[in-house]
């Protein structure tokens, strides 16, 4: 996909391409910002515009995008495919934060020092050489440590891009070897667009998975599926058993509503750690959406404004109890659940804590 094809951060693909087109582009770049909101199609973008055997130029000088790749030669589709042998998308073999939390695993400073070893030699098709470091934040300390020298003074012919949610995981003399752009989370209407684009959802649920996904294009296309009907009907049970719960135990007994227990021991089935707080983050997002709407309604607003417009009759029952400074409340609690789960805590513990404060 080329850059006029990206939905949304004009600003910053403006910037890169008038770098290309000037012969500035820093030769080491960090990419930070929100999961999914499109950092490494960018990279992809801008590997297709350095190395498109037609790139399109244009002839007006206050045009925002003055060069960019044409997204139809063979280097551009090769790209998107992973089939140039010029261009790279490295992923980390490991989880820091699960799998090794206080060492550095062999195998991934060796995929490393393999890809730098790559970088030294002339591109293969006389264009340039691009590596991208996906979720570089997930890099051993070792790894990192390898990459310094070559981000510094990076051959003449290679660019590295480093992609991540999280800078601050990266070293400090990592990141200033880099020029570093951030980008933002997307506006509901453009996480539409990207739904709209790839299709198979109409409006009104399209609109709801970019409501619950919380400016993230990637997070929004995986809930529209049947994800989406999943986590806002756990939602809806789990605020449903609260409302009627007298005590604490009763309250803990609801998180089973958000996550699979055993039905005969009551006990959470075992389910690995990442995966568990994917799905828990669904949940809580659509926690928030449903709270907005039940607020809607509590304020005596009009009902085709919901979001969730297929809850409507569980969302006037739920607002008696959760409507007014409860649910305002509750979603002040949400929130803090999502910065938890985004924190790398414990999500069994979050979801309990949650249940206890709505």
């Amino acid at each position: 996909m080329p850059f006029r094809d990206v939905i949304a951060h004009g600003h910053r693909l403006q910037l890169l391409a008038r770098a290309v087109a000037r012969g500035t582009l820093p030769q080491s770049l960090l990419f930070s910002g929100p999961s999914g909101v499109g950092k490494r199609l960018i990279a992809t973008a801008l590997a297709q515009t350095l190395n498109c055997t037609a790139p399109v130029r244009s002839t007006s000088s206050g045009d925002t995008l003055p060069v960019d790749g044409c997204g139809q030669c063979s280097a551009c589709t090769r790209i998107v495919r992973g089939l140039h042998p010029d261009v790279l998308i490295v992923k980390p073999r490991v989880l820091i934060m699960e799998s090794a939390p206080n060492r550095d695993v062999p195998h991934d400073i060796d995929r490393i020092r393999e890809v730098l070893g790559q970088v030294m030699y002339r591109p293969f098709e006389g264009g340039r050489r691009v590596i991208v470091f996906d979720d570089a934040e997930r890099l051993t300390s070792a790894a990192q440590s390898a990459l310094l020298k070559t981000l510094e003074e990076p051959p003449t012919s290679s660019y590295l891009v480093l992609v991540t949610v999280r800078a601050d995981n990266l070293m400090p003399t990592v990141r200033s070897r880099c020029q570093h752009l951030r980008f933002g989370q997307l506006s509901e209407a453009e996480v539409v667009d990207v739904i709209a684009r790839v299709g198979g959802s109409d409006l009104q649920h399209a609109r709801a998975a970019a409501a619950i996904a919380g400016g993230s294009a990637a997070r929004a296309l995986a809930i529209v599926s049947d994800e989406l009907v999943t986590a806002c009907d756990a939602a809806v049970a789990l605020l449903e058993s609260v409302a009627q719960a007298r005590d604490a135990h009763a309250r803990l007994e609801s998180v089973k509503h958000l996550v699979p227990h055993d039905k005969k021991s009551g006990k959470w089935k075992e389910k690995k750690l990442a995966s568990l707080r994917q799905q828990l983050t669904h949940r809580f997002q659509a926690l928030t959406s449903l709270l907005r709407d039940i607020e809607l309604l509590a304020a005596g607003s009009d009902p085709n404004g919901l979001v969730n417009f297929d809850k409507a009759e569980n969302l006037h029952r739920l607002s008696r109890e959760f409507g007014g400074r409860r649910g305002v409340a509750a979603a002040l609690a949400v929130d803090r659940a999502l910065e938890a789960i985004e924190g790398n805590i414990n999500p069994r513990v979050v979801a309990e804590c949650l249940a206890c404060q709505l």
